[in-house]
């Protein structure tokens, strides 16, 4: 069954010094395949699913205690990993400093 609400889970940074800072400017990590842009098509490769976006798409049903690998993922990401950015669509942050 499919459900009739759309929950995601969103990974952004940002590269203000005071991320409670209203005027912080937030980007998003986005991803391959996971449902995200309504104004961009649906990534087909059957029967085949990019791994990652597929897990995004169940971690958004439970908790993050119930997906530690999400921390994981995070603090990869902040490290800039090149192994996890390899994994992503696009890496807000190429060519900066860290978020």
């Amino acid at each position: 069954s499919i459900t009739k609400e759309r929950t995601e889970v969103v990974l952004q940074g940002t590269s203000s010094l005071d991320p409670n800072d209203p005027a912080a400017v937030w980007e998003e990590y986005d991803f391959k395949c996971k449902p995200g842009d309504l104004k961009r098509r649906p990534c087909f490769i059957t029967p085949y699913h990019y791994r990652l976006d597929w897990l995004m798409w169940f971690a958004a049903f439970q908790t993050y205690e119930q997906n530690e690998w999400i921390i994981h993922l995070a603090g990869k990401l902040l490290a800039q990993d090149e192994e996890i950015l390899s994994l992503m669509a696009t890496n807000p942050f190429a060519g900066r400093e860290p978020p």
